[in-house]
């Protein structure tokens, strides 16, 4: 089965080069110009990712993503954006998105990123209801959940992933290329600062818990200290 993108984006003459080269790959691809249209597109179209421009008239990206996230929490959202602040990254993670890529880019890194996006974790015997015991969290990896005694987390799949990344690693260093590597599938700065947001929600997750620190060490990456 194809995979199916829902591809949102306002520049004709882009979106047409876009589209026609997601399809020579492969890809089946259904394009929209107008934030206000792309919720009933989605539904009636159930696409297997989204590709959603943040610049779009009626509704932005951010908007357009947080009515998706209402009715789908789990299809992975990739944001197209010239932005390149932090607190516009923060924000469209806050909002549910899984990535980010920064206008211009190569049709490869588009495709890569969108491999990513799609990437499940490898299947096991365990059952949904096995965990991971962090200090004083339960972390439910099949189901992108981090537990404690009050509530349940849903984590964005970079997170889930970063978070068992660095349990695998914890009390060791983790170099930071290695992590960009693995999960990013390259070293860029957008991607270095994709993960600078992604470290932040993760401390941020951690913090009821004063003996789990994510420790950065300057130059060379991180340490996840269980005491």
């Amino acid at each position: 089965m194809k995979t199916k993108i829902l591809y949102v984006e306002d520049e004709p003459s882009l979106g047409k080069i876009v589209k026609e080269s997601l399809q020579r790959r492969g890809f089946e691809v259904v394009m929209e110009t107008d934030g206000a249209n792309v919720l009933s597109l989605f539904k009636q179209i159930n696409p297997t990712v989204c590709v959603l421009d943040i610049m779009l008239p009626n509704k932005d990206g951010f908007e357009v993503a947080e009515e998706i996230r209402a009715i789908d929490p789990d299809v992975p959202i990739l944001f197209l954006t010239a932005k390149t602040q932090t607190e516009d990254l923060v924000k469209g993670f806050t909002l549910g998105g899984n990535d980010y890529i920064r206008k211009p880019f190569s049709m490869e890194e588009l495709i890569v990123r969108i491999d990513n996006v799609l990437r499940k974790p490898a299947a096991t015997s365990s059952t949904s209801t096995d965990h991971i015991s962090i200090g004083k969290f339960r972390f439910y990896a099949n189901r992108q959940v981090l537990a404690n005694a009050r509530e349940e987390k849903k984590l964005s799949y970079k997170e889930s992933e970063l978070l068992k990344l660095l349990y695998e690693k914890r009390n060791g260093i983790i170099d930071r290329k290695e992590i960009l590597d693995l999960l990013w599938g390259h070293d860029s700065f957008f991607n270095s600062r994709n993960l600078d947001v992604y470290i932040t929600r993760l401390r941020v997750h951690l913090k009821e818990d004063e003996n789990l620190q994510i420790l950065t060490i300057k130059g060379i990456g991180y340490r996840f200290v269980l005491t």
